[in-house]
């Protein structure tokens, strides 16, 4: 059976434009000379269906400074190899870990080093349908010629099936049960039954390459948890939070300085302000700022205050700073900014951070965080 790609009906509106570029180009986009001197290079043995070899899509995920390869995951390196290795078998991966800890970017990179192809994605979330994660239907060609390959609808696990491609699906505990069940014969039997079509194109076997990568956040354990027989057909793997500071801050500003210059922003990121901004999130993180002024997890917030969330009030930081005033952005700007990342799950989170800043940032000494100290009035009531 042959499956229509359903995106390529017409070009991406925008997608080449200098009036209208892509806000975020697909991994495979954004570094696609990479991937084609790996591509080009590669003289190392393959797994079926895969465009590179392991040691070559490890050096994409992790980075070659040798070769010109960028470091785009900056993770413990054995977890990119036990995931590999986990997609050349016939068990799915699971990456699990608490929000803001690069899973999602994780699997992206890997289906854009595996299958040249990352955008087949499911996003999970109580509104998923099982058509979303197999197949629907053109009902107007529906209506008009019957059940036919002209009026299916592919879904991106039937197409990776049928095109021997990786398969992302975000937050799949985020599905009801039912929906995710729907997995388990397309895992253990490798196949997609149609049954309103006739003949062979009735059933879709899974060509060489395909797999699936899925996602979890630890939070979310126990909304819809995942039955015994699904999660025995996935691996599984924790993606822990990024464990130093130098490393963290690193990350921030190379992530920052990108989206500034994607949002019209000239200056480049203050380093400073980055620094007090990274200290500030890992301090959170801890449990600074509890009521008698110790770290250890007492106050902290109920919030994700991870890399990502950190990486998102940088931006907002750099944007608001330059044009609201055409400057890089100040520690002032950090604690204006920090309200909408502490106040998402509980309203008590404001006042853990200003304690936080009335009991840890009063004490420092560096002109930073003594400006954040004195914009806590900037912080909303």
């Amino acid at each position: 059976m042959t499956v229509r790609d359903s995106t390529a009906s017409g070009p991406v509106v925008g997608a080449d434009s200098a009036e209208a570029p892509v806000q975020r180009p697909p991994a495979e986009v954004r570094y696609a000379q990479e991937l084609a001197g790996l591509r080009a290079d590669d003289r190392d043995p393959r797994p079926p269906g895969w465009e590179l070899s392991l040691r070559a899509a490890r050096r994409f995920v992790v980075g070659d400074p040798q070769s010109g390869i960028s470091r785009k995951f900056v993770g413990n390196p054995s977890l990119v190899d036990r995931a590999l290795v986990t997609l050349a078998t016939s068990r799915g991966l699971m990456l699990v870990g608490e929000p803001g800890t690069a899973k999602s970017l994780l699997s992206e990179l890997i289906a854009a080093a595996v299958s040249g192809d990352s955008t087949l994605t499911v996003q999970g979330g109580a509104a998923t349908t099982e058509d979303q994660i197999k197949y629907g239907w053109n009902y107007a060609l529906l209506v008009a010629e019957g059940p036919s390959t002209r009026s299916l609808v592919p879904a991106p696990m039937l197409r990776g099936m049928a095109e021997g491609r990786l398969v992302r699906f975000e937050e799949i505990t985020r599905c009801p049960l039912e929906v995710q069940d729907s997995l388990l014969s397309l895992l253990s039997e490798r196949v997609v039954a149609i049954p309103e079509l006739a003949g062979p194109d009735g059933m879709v076997f899974a060509r060489q390459g395909f797999n699936v990568i899925a996602t979890a956040n630890t939070r979310d354990r126990g909304v819809n948890e995942m039955s015994a027989a699904l999660k025995r057909r996935f691996n599984f793997e924790t993606v822990f939070p990024i464990p130093d500071l130098d490393t963290e801050l690193a990350l921030v500003e190379a992530e920052v300085t990108t989206l500034l210059q994607r949002s019209g922003v000239e200056p480049p990121p203050d380093r400073d302000v980055l620094e007090v901004l990274v200290g500030t999130f890992r301090e959170l993180r801890a449990g600074a700022g509890a009521k008698d002024g110790s770290a250890g997890g007492a106050d902290r917030p109920t919030a994700v205050m991870s890399t990502a969330e950190a990486v998102s009030v940088a931006h907002a930081v750099g944007v608001r700073g330059w044009f609201l005033r055409g400057e890089p952005g100040s520690a002032a700007d950090v604690v204006a900014c920090l309200a909408g990342t502490a106040a998402k799950d509980s309203p008590e989170d404001l006042a853990r951070l200003r304690r936080y800043l009335e009991q840890q940032v009063r004490r420092r000494r560096s002109p930073q965080w003594q400006a954040l100290y004195d914009a806590r009035h900037l912080l909303a009531d």
